[in-house]
């Protein structure tokens, strides 16, 4: 199954556009597919800042527990 990409056109620093450029040799990879991939890593950790912000809230004293079983009903 073929997934379809959109290209984007980003400016970065001279800084981050040589650390890019070393980790994209480093791993042998276009530097394209390795700017991907420390965007799809960024996303995923603001992700889990979003939902941990989430579960903060809700995690309080009067907070009903519910079984992992009851859960996945």
């Amino acid at each position: 199954m073929a997934t379809s990409k959109k290209r984007i056109n980003i400016s970065v620093s001279r800084e981050l556009d040589h650390a890019l450029g070393k980790l994209a040799k480093r791993d042998q990879v276009p530097q394209a597919t390795k700017a991907e991939h420390l965007l799809r890593i960024a996303l995923e950790i603001e992700e889990d800042e979003v939902l941990d912000a989430i579960a903060a809230k809700r995690d309080t004293s009067r907070a009903r527990f519910v079984s992992h079983a009851a859960a996945w009903r």
